[in-house]
């Protein structure tokens, strides 16, 4: 007779601060297969389906987060109410006044969550006072579903979309599991329409889906987390313990190890959304193929970069009040960019580099028009500087301290040692094979990839299903003892 153990049953279903759920887990992938038997069942039923798919994500987020699921009902009830009264009044005032209050919810609660310390900790070094750190739990993706709220009340402040009627349609919005922890930002005015629409899901967007959730658990699960816990975790917790060269390898391999994690899991957002019969927006576009700064922001998390440009940019005057003017909105911008993704000076310093590189290309692109010069800089000069520029830009996103950024550049420039190179290729030869694995189909042109993912769309189930097999057998021969969150959870 079947036993089942409850006690055990209920623990694996509870919160586990120290194992959050995420799309590379086991756990997951059988909690999913799960979920889609009982999703295709209720196909021709919209409001069962969305009622089922907001209940499960809710378990999604408190798998991840515990009790602080109410912060995003919270979230959820107060916007869709701010916006529905927005809606319905003529006065500018107090429609003024409603954004203000989802302003001030939204970014009340990231603030106190995010930044009671770091601002607190300020406010003690200008009064001369002193601050004790309070213990604050940071509910995990808090960042990405108050902008992604925010941009519901905004976009219906700016009469750029129509409110939703239904509660339960905009918890499913805001809420819909695959990206709620770690993004993309999905824009209400892209998502909400897709809702109530007939379900369907092709063969090309099965195919699509499949090729992309096997893209995202290699690059996360074979590449970020080996590189990241056989080397660069090493480097960067001691630098001065390793020479010049083996610093620089480790910015590079940090430089590919934040790249597939971060668009290692938008892919299987992507890709588990179209399994569902919705379409988020490309989120990275090979970055590190950039020929310029400006480029690179085009092509890195996209939705964050199209958020900060069309609701923090825009709304400081964007580039319509001067040149100077849009010089400063670019570095204010990148300056709470680099806030946004921690409470750390290190963060504000890595965004404020980026924006005053973002205002210098500016400069130079209109000192050309005005000078009537015509200077072509090879793609490749283009490439090789950017993309050094942004790995010298994660020295400091990636260490805890000034310190340890400032002891990394020490060594990579006064102590270099050339000579360990070849003792450490041989010693850390798999971490060099994935890294050389990682940076050849990044920089692969994109017709390849386009070949593979018709590939997996046009062969027969049996034989995805084996590819699967073969990429989770990869995944299992590699991986670390313990799961790896992703990076961007802590942000």
């Amino acid at each position: 007779m079947l036993s089942i153990d409850i006690s055990r049953l209920i623990e694996v279903f509870s919160y586990d601060s120290q194992a959050p759920m995420i799309f590379s887990s086991g756990f997951f992938l059988w909690l999913f297969t799960a979920f889609i038997s009982v999703y295709v069942l209720l196909t021709q039923k919209n409001t069962a389906r969305i009622l089922f798919v907001t209940a499960f994500s809710y378990f999604f987020y408190y798998k991840s987060s515990g009790v602080y699921f109410m912060l995003l009902a919270l979230v959820t009830v107060s916007d869709f109410f701010l916006a529905r009264r927005m809606n319905v009044t003529a006065s500018a005032v107090q429609r003024k006044l409603l954004v203000f209050f989802s302003l001030l919810i939204n970014l009340g609660l990231l603030c106190y969550f995010k930044y009671s310390n770091f601002f607190g900790t300020i406010l003690a070094d200008i009064t001369g006072g002193s601050f004790s750190p309070i213990d604050v739990f940071l509910p995990v993706g808090i960042s990405f579903f108050t902008f992604q709220s925010l941009s519901y009340t905004i976009d219906v402040y700016r009469k750029q979309i129509e409110p939703l009627n239904h509660l339960m349609d905009y918890a499913f919005y805001v809420s819909f599991f695959p990206q709620l922890v770690a993004g993309p930002i999905v824009r209400a005015r892209d998502f909400i329409p897709q809702i109530r629409k007939p379900l369907m899901v092709t063969s090309e967007m099965f195919g699509r889906g499949v090729f992309l959730i096997l893209c995202g658990l290699f690059k996360k699960s074979v590449i970020s987390d080996y590189i990241s816990v056989n080397f660069v975790e090493r480097v960067f917790d001691a630098p001065s313990l390793y020479s010049g060269v083996e610093n620089l390898v480790a910015v590079y391999g940090y430089a590919l190890q934040i790249y597939c994690d971060f668009s290692g899991y938008s892919d299987m957002a992507i890709g588990i959304a179209l399994l569902l019969g919705f379409h988020f927006n490309l989120n990275f576009d090979s970055p590190y193929k950039s020929l310029s700064i400006t480029e690179f922001w085009r092509r890195w998390h996209i939705s964050l970069s199209s958020w900060l440009r069309d609701y923090l940019y825009i709304s400081l005057g964007g580039n319509r009040k001067g040149k100077l003017r849009q010089y400063v909105n670019l570095i204010v911008t990148m300056f709470l960019g680099g806030l946004w993704h921690g409470a750390s000076w290190n963060f504000v310093l890595w965004g404020v580099l980026h924006g005053l590189a973002l205002a210098v290309h500016k400069i130079w692109l209109e000192l050309l028009v005005v000078s009537r010069l015509s200077i072509k800089i090879p793609n490749f000069v283009g490439a090789f500087f950017t993309f050094h520029f942004v790995c010298f830009c994660w020295i400091f996103f990636r260490n805890t301290s000034f310190e340890n950024s400032l002891n990394m550049i020490r060594q990579i420039f006064v102590n270099f040692h050339v000579d360990v190179l070849p003792q450490m290729i041989i010693g850390y030869w798999p971490v060099f094979v994935l890294m050389m694995i990682g940076f050849l189909l990044h920089f692969a042109p994109d017709n390849w990839e386009k070949a593979c993912c018709s590939f997996i769309t046009r062969i027969p189930l049996w034989a995805k299903a084996l590819i699967i097999i073969l990429v989770v057998f990869v995944i299992i021969q590699v991986k670390s003892a313990d799961i790896q969150p992703f990076i961007y959870f802590q942000f």
